[in-house]
């Protein structure tokens, strides 16, 4: 995770609870439970004076990753005699409800957000019982696909969540006010911005890799020695390769933080900044591109001999990348089921070769990989769309350089439906720990944060007096 004194520090008791597999079928698994893993710390919980619960709404990873990269919630829990509790989500890290099985057959049904969401509501209730904590305000936290989940449940159980901070949430994926293609251009803006020269060039090297692979084996050969590819490429892998190396500038716009990380790789400080450099000051802006994307794949230690573009990167439903390993699958399936994302390129509006991806691209490759045929209608529906104007109590971060902001709440709703844009943020910067670092616009949305905490919470603790 990250490196640096933003890296938590922070002990964690690691528990396990007995998860109901199927809330909403009494027949198909009956009582039957598997085992969600939890993270908690209860040493700056103020029982006596009914602390708050942070709860942290765990999403497409392993739990201790995002223990680990979301130090705003222990900078501010000591202040609040909070007990902090972060839930992974089912069908990640050990969360798996069948075992090995869990991604075979018709398992995979069970991986929905709704299934997710009552988990998160049972294992609340079950802390609130355990800790005598009734009356205590229960205020969630979420980042990217998270922070979806943390404004979910504030609008599917406000009877147990009084308020949420959705840091990086691209909550209107599931409506259709925006438009897709946004994805890619914001990733292309903020390589523009770092240099106008920089992402021209990045165009025209695509464009030269292009000439290069259609000449033969020949050109081939040479670009597999540029990018020091284990396999020499063939008119296939280029394909792939290009995709390879996309992903690789979709994750450097995401964390282009002021300091060094290692979220997804070990990545520098300003990597875009840095990125540009390749690109400006060389006369071989192809070789520029190999730097850049061995810059994330290999990291600031550069210790890899070769890269294996089948091994560090899968195509799937998510054309920003699901990863690699077991937590991948889960995400592929999310990505055909309920979140769409049909982000393409053009070559024209962005940076990158021309790629579409539509929504009969997707349903054809959902439905031969997982059997899944997509039904966005249903999701938008059901998680609220565009209109969320009759729920409350909900933060919503944006930075100003993160791709997925296109997709996020970027002005007040109302009085309690707040937005706040991090101009110099990259992916929810602001649920990071305090760094000197830091941009001074984050610092001011983290006070606004925890000004709604204190507020939400002072909300709750009337209510409970009154009643």
């Amino acid at each position: 995770m990250t490196i640096n004194c933003v890296l938590s520090d922070v002990p964690y008791k690691e528990q396990y609870f007995d998860q109901t597999i199927d809330h909403f079928n009494f027949v198909s698994y009956g009582q039957k439970t598997f085992k969600q893993r939890y993270l908690l710390q209860d040493k700056w919980f103020d029982a006596v004076n009914k602390g708050p619960i942070f709860f942290y709404t765990g999403n497409e990873g392993s739990i201790t990753s995002f223990w680990n990269n979301t130090g705003f919630v222990f900078d501010i829990a000591p202040q609040f005699g909070a007990l902090v509790v972060f839930a992974e989500h089912r069908f990640y890290g050990k969360s798996m409800p069948f075992g090995a099985d869990s991604f075979k057959g018709n398992n995979i049904g069970l991986l929905t957000i709704e299934q997710a969401l009552a988990d998160y509501a049972v294992l609340i209730n079950k802390i609130k019982k355990t800790y005598k904590a009734t009356k205590s305000p229960v205020i969630t936290f979420g980042g990217s696909y998270g922070g979806m989940l943390s404004a979910y449940m504030r609008f599917k159980y406000p009877n147990l969540v009084d308020g949420a901070i959705a840091a990086s949430a691209p909550i209107y994926l599931m409506s259709k006010v925006i438009d897709p293609s946004q994805f890619f251009v914001r990733v292309t803006s903020d390589f523009k911005q770092s240099n106008p020269i920089c992402s021209a060039n990045i165009r025209k090297a695509f464009t030269t890799m292009k000439s290069m692979a259609s000449s033969g084996p020949a050109g081939l050969k040479t670009l597999s020695e540029k990018f020091r590819l284990c396999s020499q490429l063939n008119e296939t892998s280029y394909d792939h390769m290009v995709g390879w190396i996309r992903n690789a500038f979709v994750s450097l716009a995401m964390f282009d933080y002021p300091y060094p990380t290692n979220f997804m790789s070990e990545i520098p400080a300003f990597p875009v900044d840095k990125s540009c450099g390749f690109m400006v000051n060389t006369t071989d802006i192809v070789a520029g591109l190999a730097q850049i994307s061995a810059l994330f794949y290999n990291g600031t230690n550069g210790k890899l001999p070769c890269f294996d573009i089948w091994e560090e990167y899968v195509e799937c439903a998510d054309p920003s990348g699901c990863g690699v390993g077991p937590n991948s699958l889960a995400w592929d399936i999310q990505a055909c089921s309920e979140v769409p994302m049909l982000f393409s390129t053009d070559g024209q509006q962005d940076m990158f070769p021309p790629k579409p991806y539509t929504p009969q691209m997707r349903v054809d490759y959902c439905k031969t990989k997982w059997g899944i045929v997509p039904r966005d209608q249903w999701a938008g529906l059901n998680l609220w769309g565009k209109d969320i104007l009759s729920s409350s109590n909900i933060v919503f971060s944006n930075g100003g350089k993160d791709p997925w902001a296109f997709a996020g709440v970027l002005h007040n709703l109302s009085a309690n439906l707040t937005s706040v844009i991090i101009p110099d943020g990259g992916h929810h910067l602001d649920l990071r720990g305090h760094n000197v670092n830091d941009p001074p616009d984050v610092f001011k949305a983290r006070e606004l944060e925890k000004y709604n905490i204190r507020l939400w919470i002072n909300t709750a603790f009337l209510r409970n007096k009154n009643n």
